[in-house]
């Protein structure tokens, strides 16, 4: 069913899939989205989630959330780094308590290395499946407006006048460190899912992740893209 929930004063859109029989504390998954790309912008982000999310609480029992995050789908705001993982923080401690027996993480692309970020600083969070995940924002970092006007052009930020503080919402993309999130994950489990023909985030990233992480499991597709 459509969904929407607090995070900080804004409201976020998402779906949530409850399980077929009801249980009394099915464990909890939330899915992320990747940042939107040109040809699909902000209005279709997490567009396909719902079908798997029904499929995963049909199938598994779970309850499932997808979630839009600020300035993507119908959810209020405008990106930031540091408010996309503040969105997955309000997502886990929703479900945590809709749940009640833990919650997972499960991610795509930007969405999943922010997937372990928030898992390395919440112990709420029992383990991540990330998918054609980054091991860092450099990139982003080094050319911050270039990323401002992309964000523009997708349509995840939408307010002419934001960030109200370019050089702190810059600041952000440098101040997150996946591969020490992946060490500081564990023991709890990691696992890495990668395209070898990925043309936007190289293998190399997704095994930098798992191997930081120590014990994570690491499934390479082969012939898959970005897309899986």
């Amino acid at each position: 069913m459509d969904y929407s929930f607090a995070s900080g004063d804004l409201m976020l859109s998402g779906h949530l899939a409850e399980p077929r029989e009801p249980a009394a504390h099915p464990p909890g998954l939330v899915l992320c989205h990747g940042f939107p790309t040109r040809g699909r912008e902000s209005p279709q982000s997490g567009i396909s989630f719902p079908e798997l999310a029904d499929r995963v609480a049909a199938e598994l029992g779970w309850m499932v959330l997808t979630m839009n995050f600020r300035g993507c789908g119908k959810a209020e705001g405008d990106f930031s780094l540091r408010g996309w993982l503040d969105d997955i923080d309000a997502a886990v401690e929703h479900m945590h308590e809709r749940s009640g027996d833990g919650v997972w993480l499960a991610g795509y692309g930007s969405g999943a290395t922010l997937a372990i970020l928030e898992a390395a600083r919440n112990p709420r969070v029992r383990g991540v499946a990330a998918m054609a995940t980054q091991a860092g924002f450099d990139d982003w970092a080094k050319h911050p407006r270039r990323l401002l006007l992309h964000a523009r052009q997708v349509q995840v930020i939408k307010d002419p006048d934001f960030p109200p503080d370019f050089d702190a919402w810059a600041a952000q993309l440098r101040s997150v460190r996946p591969l020490e999130a992946a060490r500081e994950l564990a023991p709890r489990s990691l696992l890495v899912l990668h395209g070898d023909s990925d043309d936007l985030t190289p293998l190399s990233d997704g095994r930098a992740i798992a191997e930081a992480h120590g014990s994570a499991e690491m499934r390479v597709l082969s012939g898959a893209g970005h897309e899986l």
